[in-house]
């Protein structure tokens, strides 16, 4: 089912910034990428293709940035992508709390 309900950018904005300061009063800072895999490659993939269709005259790395529309326009409905990136999101926070412990 499509959403009826998107996080803007108040909401998306305090949950970064507590992930940010929680990370930093921990000295956990150097894993931030790592637990922030998914958050990463969404804003990577617009830097890839803004860069990409700068250097190439116009053409595209990926179909559409951010990467989310990119799997939409290969077919993947919302909610595959949805969950796909969750799954993804949920395996790289795991990795992170794993190498915390190390």
């Amino acid at each position: 089912h499509p959403a009826e309900l998107f996080m803007g950018d108040t909401g998306s904005l305090a949950i970064g910034a507590t992930l940010a300061v929680v990370a930093l009063m921990t000295g956990q800072w150097l894993l931030l990428p790592v637990v922030g895999f998914v958050f990463m490659a969404e804003a990577v993939s617009v830097i890839l293709q803004v860069g990409y269709f700068k250097l190439t005259g116009g053409k595209r790395l990926f179909k559409m940035s951010p990467l989310h529309h990119h799997f939409e326009l290969l077919g993947w409905s919302e909610t595959h992508v949805t969950q796909r990136f969750w799954l993804i999101g949920i395996l790289t926070a795991m990795l992170g709390i794993a190498l915390a412990l190390i």
